[in-house]
């Protein structure tokens, strides 16, 4: 097969893995950077020219696009699919996974768990919102923040109006979260593909950290997941519309918490952690849909 794979970077981990597992297999494979892709939209004949050249006979894609170009990354993939190109993230559950409070809102209807979330047209009530989801601590979320930036945790509720305010002041978009305090500073990201658990860790915040994220220097470890764990993060990708998916979750006194819904996950952390190939996972899963 020919596989593409949208990356702005081939030195990257994942990009590097995905290369790996998809030679290894016996597949031609290629590193595109969709940023210097061009976009021909005809009605019979939708094209992409990369560096002055026509992508021709591509089996299927695998998107690596990274937050900063979600727009033309996703019109990128978009065009793979009006191109009859198989694609191992779809570009709407590309952009849906992209926008948190979507993301929520789309969980919440599936029943999922959930942190209680508040989110407000820049409400002047602010005492009213901190309210809504207990008090404090609390955590507060801007809507565009990746990898654990513009991630606050407010631990009175003076610190929190402080915050909150000035966030609304600067006319920033933030959702408020209740804080899940036996999480210890530590969630689970499940790796999902094609409906299917393939590896799992435990990521812990380094000591006076409450973001457990490993670009925040938290490290991982192997899990194994409960049964309840395990189908929350199957029905979270599902309902994400997501055939690769991280699924992150805090272990809480009323089950697992989903936290966000990843649509391009590292490789890294969880093959590190759980000393599994799942570059060759998806792989595979490409095999059997094309």
């Amino acid at each position: 097969m020919k596989l593409k794979i949208l990356s702005r970077n081939s030195n990257l981990y994942s990009t590097k893995r995905l290369v790996e597992a998809a030679k290894k297999r016996d597949h031609e494979v290629e590193v595109i950077d969709p940023v210097k892709c061009d976009l021909v939209i005809e009605k019979k004949k939708p094209s992409i020219f990369y560096k002055g050249k026509a992508i021709e006979g591509a089996d299927a894609v695998i998107p690596r696009i990274g937050a900063s170009i979600t727009f033309f990354g996703t019109a990128v993939v978009r065009q793979f699919e009006m191109m009859g190109t198989f694609t191992t993230t779809e570009s709407q559950a590309l952009v849906r996974s992209r926008d948190k409070l979507r993301s929520l809102q789309i969980l919440s209807r599936a029943r999922l768990g959930l942190p209680k979330t508040v989110f407000t047209n820049y409400s002047k009530d602010v005492k009213e919102v901190i309210d809504h989801v207990g008090g404090a601590p609390l955590i507060i979320k801007l809507l565009e923040g990746t990898q654990g930036l513009g991630v606050v945790l407010a631990e009175t509720n003076n610190a929190a109006e402080s915050v909150i305010e000035a966030f609304n002041g600067l006319q920033a978009r933030v959702i408020v979260q209740e804080f899940i305090k036996e999480a210890g500073g530590a969630d689970i990201r499940a790796f999902v593909v094609d409906g299917h658990v393939v590896g799992a860790m435990k990521r812990q915040g380094k000591e006076g950290e409450f973001r457990s994220n490993l670009h925040r220097g938290g490290s991982a470890e192997i899990i194994e997941l409960t049964d309840e764990e395990e189908n929350a993060a199957i029905k979270a990708a599902k309902a994400m519309s997501l055939g690769v998916a991280g699924v992150d979750m805090l272990q809480s006194a009323r089950g697992p918490l989903i936290l966000e819904v990843n649509s391009s996950p590292g490789l890294e952390g969880i093959e590190a952690a759980t000393g599994k190939d799942i570059a060759k996972t998806i792989i595979r899963y490409i095999e059997r849909n094309v």
